[in-house]
């Protein structure tokens, strides 16, 4: 699956999602994470109530699975949860690549259900009925 991190350094998440200058967006599995890309943004990012800075952000994380920002603010959220992101806000800047193998071990261990339904992004859902829960339809 694929995460962002709203991140001002590259290197942690420390940034308010309307205000970051850059987003980092990894491919996380169980077994590892691949840095895909850093997508760049310029212009008056710390202008509240400019929805249209918004728009490359949502653009840019649309196949993800996950944000994580230090700070989002209700009309983003909303947003990126209309897109089936889930966000994640982290109260203090934190590193990357800790957040990335806590992810990885929840990922090998138990994902909770709103991480298994992360997972499941993009993905058609089938269902087979068995012959008795079909005749009840």
């Amino acid at each position: 699956m694929k995460v962002a991190f709203a991140t001002q350094d590259m290197k942690r998440v420390d940034a308010h999602f309307g205000w970051a200058k850059q987003i980092a967006i990894y491919e996380v599995t169980e077994d590892g994470h691949e840095f895909l890309e850093a997508v760049q943004f310029d212009g008056e990012l710390a202008e509240d109530g400019n929805e249209d800075k918004l728009a490359p952000k949502l653009e840019a994380i649309k196949d993800c699975a996950i944000l994580y920002v230090s700070a989002i603010g209700g009309s983003g959220a909303a947003r990126v949860i209309a897109l089936k992101i889930h966000p994640i806000k982290v109260n203090e800047p934190e590193a990357i690549e800790d957040i990335l193998a806590k992810l990885q071990k929840v990922l090998r261990d138990a994902p909770p259900p709103w991480l298994r339904k992360a997972l499941r992004k993009g993905q058609e859902y089938e269902f087979e009925l068995d012959e008795e829960e079909s005749s009840n339809v």
